[in-house]
């Protein structure tokens, strides 16, 4: 007997009801962030710090740039019921250049964010994969511009590994309470991530603590990596610890921290001491235009035997919505003895904003548009 053949549409019909009753047994959102800025900088090194020479001779540039105030991503998150309070979760999340359509995070599909786990609404929330420390997470609301990808120096703060691979993380809410920690089987950073019979190499650690009461809000948090660092699977040994708090009258956020840093060599020699400081205001000037102005410094105590000068820096923001998911935005940010973002003080290296010789100072004004979806 010939088998009945089944025709295009019907296929087509049979695949989207399929689709639609998966549907109904998981809610999965499609969601992203489209950000781009014209902007201007002086003082930029003529050569990457890769390049012989470096620094180089100062340059000006004008330049079309991704993620101003948000870094361009789009996102599939999704949860599950599984009853009796517990639900699936999930986040995919890729990022990308809004200005050469590729890929950031060093080429990775989902380098944002990639992770899957189980949500209990009394105990909290356990996922597994690529995902955001402890520390980010507890220093996210008392950051002065919510972690602009622009104009905030959040590498130096946080350090590099502030997503981190190969990660367990839990999350529980009580109250006004958040406690927050993670624990990294190898982290691909600066070395290869999980190796055999290696079991310290690129692992990491972390925990916050989060309470907010009326207007009040204060953090704690500790990050520990053990990043490789030379041939040979060496270990070293970098610390982060720090407190932050923030205020909220009517239509006035205040906020401030302060992060304590000591970064080691596998021979325990000191790489980096620091104690980097932050303070920040957010006022709603109108319905439509919010303000922000924040300062950061970095006193550097210690940097491998040299002597540097501390960096200093001063962002000031404006943005206005034009509805709740489209707004436009002038950014800038003046900084001494580094490039923006702290970027050739030797602390950070992780924005591309390096300074040219001859010079201690580079301002930088980005004027953009962001939409949300």
């Amino acid at each position: 007997m010939k088998a009945k053949k089944t025709k295009p549409g019907k296929l087509l019909l049979s695949a989207m009801l399929g689709t639609l009753a998966g549907a109904a047994q998981a809610n999965v959102t499609l969601y992203g962030v489209a950000d781009a800025n014209i902007e201007y900088v002086n003082h930029l090194s003529a050569v990457l710090p890769t390049q012989a020479g470096f620094p180089g001779p100062a340059r000006n540039r004008v330049s079309l740039g991704s993620g101003g105030l948000s870094g361009s991503r789009w996102g599939l998150r999704g949860t599950e019921e599984l009853g009796g309070g517990l639900k699936a979760v999930f986040a995919l999340e890729n990022g990308f250049g809004l200005d050469d359509g590729r890929q950031t995070q060093s080429g990775r599909l989902f380098g944002r964010q990639a992770f899957v786990g189980l949500l209990s609404e009394r105990v909290g929330r356990l996922t597994f994969g690529r995902q955001y420390t402890a520390i980010f997470d507890a220093f996210s609301n008392f950051s002065p511009s919510g972690y602009s990808t622009q104009y905030e120096p959040i590498a130096a703060q946080l350090g590099l590994d502030f997503r981190s691979d190969n990660t367990v993380k839990y999350t529980g809410t009580f109250g006004g309470l958040t406690a927050i920690t993670n624990y990294s089987f190898g982290n691909g950073v600066f070395g290869a991530g999980e190796v055999a019979a290696q079991s310290q190499r690129d692992t990491g650690f972390g925990a916050g603590l989060n309470y907010f009461a009326g207007g009040f809000g204060v953090a704690l948090a500790f990050n520990r990596y053990n990043p490789t660092l030379g041939t040979g699977g060496a270990v070293g040994n970098f610390r982060k610890a720090g407190v932050a708090a923030s205020y909220r009258a009517g239509l006035v956020k205040l906020m401030g921290g302060y992060r304590w840093g000591l970064n080691k060599s596998a021979s325990g020699a000191t790489i980096v001491r620091d104690d980097y400081y932050w303070a920040g205001i957010n006022y709603r000037a109108t319905p439509n235009l919010d303000l922000t102005l924040a300062y950061y410094y970095d006193d550097v105590k210690a940097l491998a035997g040299s002597n540097v000068r501390n960096p200093w820096q001063v962002s000031l923001i404006a943005d206005y919505s034009l509805s709740k998911r489209t707004d436009v935005y002038l950014t800038t940010a003046y900084v001494q003895n580094a490039g923006i973002n702290f970027d050739t003080s030797a602390v950070s290296f992780a924005n591309g904003y390096f300074l040219g010789s001859g010079h201690r100072s580079m301002t930088a004004v980005a004027v953009g548009i962001r939409h949300r979806f």
